[in-house]
């Protein structure tokens, strides 16, 4: 249904969780999809079994961004795609905030995607054709929960910032969207020690499961799609009716 042969897709935070899902999404599609990871050695794992290829990439370091995106557009002919994954979720409550926790917070999550977005327009604006999709959170902008306050800002930011880069690019046939997850199961959860909060979550769903990372992958697709064509700066939730 979703077409997306001879477009090159970049997919930060792709590695695993949600971000593997999209790359695995973006592949059925028929994408060439470069995986940019802070962990190295984990894009490779996952390109090597999806197809795909990886490449060493902090979102918080613009030159290195650069240099990233110069040498796919360079080796693959262009860059049409943008999924803008990457982000963390470390928990603290108000008392246990530092300064610097919550400036990490908004570098990654926040900072990450305006650098990566960024960096990515003049490539699109020379095809005058684009599509971005950010992968934001219910946490900010529907909900909050405690010990994640600045994990909520900093979502929220994220989606006043995709609302105005929309209209400043949408003449140059670039269209950008996000999409809101709710819970979703994760081998993150588990490694952290938060299967309980997967769990409790699940069952207050009205759907009563969690999401899947294919779930919402598939909404980013879609987004990305030509299916969605009059879609732009918009956001997609994908939760189940969570609140």
């Amino acid at each position: 249904m979703f077409d997306l042969h001879n477009q090159t897709a970049i997919v930060t935070g792709g590695a695993a969780g949600i971000g593997r899902g999209i790359v695995e999404s973006l592949r059925e599609a028929g994408a060439t999809v470069i995986i940019a990871d802070l962990d190295l050695a984990a894009a490779e794992r996952t390109a090597a079994e999806t197809g795909s290829h990886a490449r060493e990439l902090d979102v918080t370091d613009r030159d290195q961004v650069r240099a990233v995106f110069a040498s796919v557009a360079e080796e693959f002919g262009g860059i049409q795609i943008l999924c803008s994954n990457a982000g963390v979720f470390p928990q603290a409550t108000l008392d246990e905030l530092t300064d610097e926790k919550w400036e990490q917070m908004f570098n990654i999550n926040t900072r990450g995607t305006f650098v990566v977005v960024q960096e990515v327009l003049p490539y699109m604006r020379r095809e005058r054709y684009g599509r971005i999709v950010i992968t934001t959170s219910i946490t900010g902008s529907h909900t909050g929960y405690p010990g994640w306050s600045h994990y909520g800002a900093s979502k929220a930011a994220q989606q006043g910032f995709m609302r105005g880069a929309a209209l400043e690019v949408a003449r140059d046939g670039i269209r950008i969207n996000s999409v809101r997850p709710g819970m979703v199961d994760t081998p993150i959860h588990a490694k952290t020690g938060q299967a309980d909060r997967v769990a409790k979550f699940a069952a207050q769903n009205p759907l009563g499961r969690a999401g899947l990372p294919e779930e919402v992958a598939e909404a980013i697709v879609w987004l990305l799609s030509e299916k969605s064509s009059l879609v732009t700066g918009a956001a997609l939730d994908v939760m189940g009716a969570q609140r």
